[in-house]
């Protein structure tokens, strides 16, 4: 009962059981009633041919009562509950309005009576020549030159049991077969549907063990929900793979950014340590800030990554643009802040990070004016970096987003980046459910395009 295929082939052999049983109960139940039916007709017959003859004023005695008497016994029974007339052979009878088996003298011509409409329907035992068996009987009035009497007419239910019980033994013989066929198909019907599972599991412990995520589980070829699975688990493991060559190409990058400021920083202390008076302080000082900040920028990242997810704070982004403005003492071109007012849902720490991403950026490339605009755009609030420098390129204008990348201009002009600026600031948007795109601005410059959810 550990596989799926014995509970399937279990559960299902069980259903069918029961409906089977539940089935043949019915079918029994039903049977029965049409033989008793048919019983109580022929039995009802007799019993109105006998009563028509009374009510006709035949005397009791002259009564043409059923030769068979074992298939259709008769007994009539006047008002006081005497026999008047019974079929011949018959050694006892129960069932009936009265015991007795001998009738009593009487009764002769007379006016014509009638014989009720309706019948009433009992059972006994009738025994004929020693034999005992079950009849029904059906109870017809009629009324005679006598009085009223009661005529007793049977029709066996031998033929009503032997049906039966034939076919009880019947489905009683088969049930088992057809629960075995049952088993057995269900049994095959799901291992056959269940092998491309196997084979699912049996690539996935292999690719577990190889730790080589550039295998894929087998596909079947059907349409169906094991095709899915297969399919679902591939690209399954095809963001998996893509996230481990991402974060090892980040761990590669991050070690290769990270050896320069370290390897510069010590060898200015060695030389400073041989020789204080050749000591570049400014320059090691540089250094430890770069450091410090690239130690930063990976830690952010490290932190977007595990899903951090920003505050619910409401931020009035033209306030957080000049404050950023007016801390930003150093800048070699002066920034224009225009627009109106508008609040945008999240973190305020995260969001002054990605504005000062981009005024760092619109520095870099500047010539000699550098723009940023707030303004609400419907559900939205939106602010814009705009410089009068040479742009991005069209088809650059993704690859800048991704980390470590900085195209070659940035790479003759910026000294210190690391290329994870750009990077950071659209992993900030999109944690605060915003976007982040940058095109051509009026002056012919780069403009960045920050769009978040309005607060």
């Amino acid at each position: 009962m550990r596989s799926v295929r014995a509970r399937t082939a279990v559960g299902a052999t069980l259903v069918v059981a029961l409906a089977l049983v539940v089935a043949g109960i019915a079918l029994l139940a039903v049977l029965r009633a049409n033989l008793v039916d048919q019983a109580e007709l022929e039995a009802e017959v007799s019993a109105r041919s006998v009563a028509s003859q009374v009510a006709g004023g035949t005397p009791f005695a002259r009564l043409d009562l059923p030769d068979d008497t074992e298939e259709h016994p008769v007994q009539v029974v006047d008002g006081e509950g005497r026999v008047v007339a019974v079929g011949e052979d018959i050694e006892a009878i129960s069932g009936t309005g009265s015991s007795g088996t001998k009738a009593v003298p009487g009764g002769g011509d007379g006016e014509a009576g009638e014989v009720e409409e309706e019948a009433a329907y009992s059972t006994g035992r009738v025994t004929v020549d020693g034999d005992t068996a079950a009849y029904r009987f059906a109870a017809v009035k009629a009324s005679g030159p006598r009085g009223e009497v009661t005529v007793y007419a049977g029709a066996p239910l031998a033929t009503e049991a032997a049906t039966v019980a034939g076919v009880r033994d019947a489905m009683l013989t088969a049930l088992p077969l057809l629960l075995l066929v049952v088993g057995g198909v269900t049994w095959l019907v799901t291992r056959r549907a269940l092998r491309p599972v196997e084979g699912i599991r049996r690539e996935m412990a292999a690719i577990t063990a190889s730790e080589d995520l550039s295998r894929r589980v087998p596909e079947p070829g059907t349409h169906d929900e094991v095709a899915r699975l297969a399919r679902t688990t591939n690209e399954t493991l095809a963001a998996l793979e893509a996230s481990v060559e991402r974060q090892r190409r980040f761990v590669a990058d991050a070690s290769h950014e990270l050896r320069s400021p370290i390897a510069s920083l010590r060898t200015q202390l060695e030389v400073g340590a041989a020789h204080p008076e050749l000591l570049d302080l400014p320059g090691a000082v540089a250094d430890t800030v770069r450091l410090q900040q690239l130690a930063a920028d990976l830690l952010l990242l490290a932190r977007l990554d595990a899903g951090e997810r920003p505050g619910q704070g409401r931020v009035d982004l033209a306030a957080l643009v000049r404050e950023e403005v007016a801390q930003r003492v150093g800048d070699r071109v002066p920034v224009r802040i225009e627009g109106g007012e508008a609040e945008a849902a999240g973190s305020r720490g995260q969001l002054a990070r990605v504005l000062g991403n981009l005024l760092d950026n619109a520095q870099r490339h500047a010539e000699s004016a550098v723009t940023v605009t707030v303004r609400r755009e419907g559900r939205h609030a939106v602010l814009t970096v705009a410089d009068d420098g040479a742009g991005v390129p069209e088809p650059e204008r993704e690859r800048i987003f991704a980390r470590f990348v900085r195209l070659d201009d940035a790479r003759g002009r910026d000294e210190g980046g690391a290329g994870l600026g750009l990077a950071i600031a659209r992993d900030v948007a999109l944690r605060h459910g915003g976007t982040l795109t940058v095109g051509r601005a009026p002056g012919g410059g780069a403009l960045f395009v920050l769009r978040l959810p309005a607060g």
